[in-house]
């Protein structure tokens, strides 16, 4: 998506969205990851002994992040991307690659969030818990994970979507150049 268009429309709501996903994972690194450990860490100096489970903490945290963070990964095409060929082929070629890349994504975020949702219900049905001292029930880390998957599944398949579109009006206006079209939605 193109950084350049205004934040209104699909693509501005979606970037929203993603953007503030991205600050509450950011957030879960550092209340979720650092400051447990810093606790841990003093309070083994002090007292010999951990006050915290930091170390199951600062896992869920890193989940949180993860799941949180894809949408806005793929909003911001910050994804990394091996292009070094499709880079010196025609336009119109181009936009075949970055499709197939496009829906290659979508396809793997939206299984990414099917099969999360599959652990999530089971965790849940089975009231499963942590096998830490602090039996944190599964279903509060993974629930948080499957929103931010399937925000990314959301964000990936809207890609394409939007990708396919702006190809259809461009191919109407016969507006295709030396670059591909695609770039600000699917491109590197």
């Amino acid at each position: 998506m193109d950084h350049g268009e205004s934040d209104f429309g699909l693509e501005g709501l979606t970037r929203r969205i993603s953007r503030g996903l991205a600050w509450i994972a950011g957030g879960a690194i550092l209340f979720g990851c650092a400051v447990p450990i810093t606790i841990d860490v003093v309070s083994r100096f002090f007292l010999n002994r951990t006050l915290l489970e930091s170390f199951e903490i600062s896992g869920y945290a890193l989940a949180a992040c993860i799941g949180l963070g894809m949408g806005y990964t793929v909003s911001t095409k910050a994804n990394v991307r091996v292009d070094f060929l499709t880079m010196r082929l025609p336009p119109r070629i181009r936009v075949v690659f970055d499709l197939a890349a496009a829906v290659a994504l979508a396809v793997v975020a939206a299984a990414f969030a099917y099969f999360a949702w599959g652990v999530l219900q089971q965790s849940g049905s089975m009231d499963a818990r942590s096998m830490s001292i602090l039996r944190v029930p599964l279903v509060i880390p993974q629930g948080v994970w499957w929103i931010g998957l399937f925000w990314f599944a959301c964000v990936a398949i809207l890609t394409p979507v939007l990708a396919i579109l702006k190809v259809l009006r461009l191919l109407q206006n016969h507006r295709f150049h030396r670059r591909s079209p695609l770039d600000p939605l699917t491109g590197s």
